[in-house]
């Protein structure tokens, strides 16, 4: 399979995943993108649990969670990591870099196999780019954006842009839930 391509079916893939109430003992349920049909899915990737920038992405897309329920859409974090570590970086307090309880899943590319085929996967160092991706209820690409290890991605934006999508229409630049849209 080739890299995801905007307009186009989201590569599918199943992982193994860390939940929010997960132990030790029931870590590890598997996810795929045919459990998201219906809803829109807010996928990302984050380059490494226990990181400086991460917990920060994760922790705000966390604390507006229900915002991102109320469109429709589910939210699903990946690493390379294994879903041990990504259960006790959830489980480590935000005020010492951890996640301090979460409100979604977060899943393990382990194989490199999911974050290589959309297109995020840093191949010498065995790491993902910050790569976000908004999926449609039908399983279609419709929004990726890739941005360097260091640089945090904007919860306000990934609201915006989904709401942009959700319209069906033509949104012009700074569009926001409200404002006109474009007609031709």
């Amino acid at each position: 399979m080739g890299y995801a391509r905007v307009g186009q079916p989201a590569p599918d893939f199943t992982m193994a995943v860390a939940r929010p109430d997960d132990t030790p003992k029931t870590v590890g349920s598997k996810v795929s993108l045919s459990d998201y049909r219906g809803r829109w899915l807010i996928l990302f990737f984050y380059p490494l649990d226990f990181t400086f920038v991460c917990p920060t992405e994760i922790t705000a897309l966390s604390d507006r969670y229900e915002e991102f329920q109320e469109l429709g859409a589910d939210i699903l974090g990946v690493s390379v990591d294994s879903v041990y570590s990504h259960l006790a970086w959830m489980n480590h307090p935000r005020d010492q870099h951890g996640l301090g309880g979460i409100r979604y899943p977060l899943a393990s590319d382990i194989t490199k196999e999911v974050s290589r085929d959309y297109g995020v996967l840093i191949e010498e160092e065995g790491i993902a780019l910050r790569g976000l991706f908004i999926i449609d209820p039908d399983g279609v690409l419709q929004y990726a954006v890739i941005n360097n290890l260091n640089i945090g991605r904007s919860t306000d934006e990934t609201l915006r842009v989904l709401q942009a999508l959700q319209t069906g229409g033509l949104c012009p630049s700074d569009w926001k839930p409200g404002k006109e849209l474009l007609t031709v």
